[in-house]
């Protein structure tokens, strides 16, 4: 399964959550897929999807809040691991799109093939963590955990490679892109 058919498995499904796509082609993709004014796309920062998410669902706790983050993310802030299950935000879901590379910047091998991340968030408290590797798989289990009480960690294991040629950037400029995403989250569900 490539990025791709895994975030076009995810995406329809979010509903009215809250996203946070982590930087590269994770923000890439998803605004080519399927743009929505809940997603916000991380320019920069890498490793800050899970600490951007922590705070939404900390902030808006009646909101379910999903990060979509990367495997090289998740290993450049293993900080937020911990304080997310420290603080056990019950409407977090964090997905990691684990490609073992560093894919925006080249594919660059990762550590992932010989540390589990979701057993390195099971370790800091999150309330559940598991790893799919199928595309169905994927859909059967993202839509109960959509509902269920966090926080959860769902690894996707995923190829690396994408087709860079015709995947355009996340249009939106930040500051036009922050306020958009702040007005969804200011908004009922």
């Amino acid at each position: 399964m490539k990025l791709a058919d895994a975030l076009e498995a995810i995406l329809p499904r979010l509903g009215d959550a809250l996203a946070v796509h982590a930087n590269g082609y994770i923000s890439r993709v998803s605004h080519a897929l399927c743009d929505r004014v809940q997603n916000f796309y991380m320019i920069g920062s890498m490793g800050l999807a899970s600490s951007i998410g922590l705070g939404l669902a900390l902030a808006r706790p009646e909101r379910r809040v999903v990060v979509l983050d990367g495997d090289g993310n998740v290993l450049m802030n293993l900080g937020g691991l911990a304080m997310i299950g420290a603080l056990q935000p019950k409407n977090l879901l964090h997905v990691c799109l684990d490609n073992a590379a560093y894919g925006s910047t080249g594919n660059q091998r990762t550590i992932s093939a010989q540390v589990a991340l979701e057993n390195v968030a099971r370790a800091a408290g999150y309330a559940e963590a598991r790893r799919v590797e199928g595309r169905e798989e994927l859909e059967a289990l993202f839509a109960e955990w959509l509902q269920a009480a966090g926080p959860r960690f769902l690894l996707v294991r995923i190829e690396p490679g994408v087709d860079e040629a015709s995947l355009p950037r996340v249009a939106h400029e930040p500051a036009a892109l922050a306020h958009r995403f702040r007005a969804a989250a200011s908004a009922r569900p």
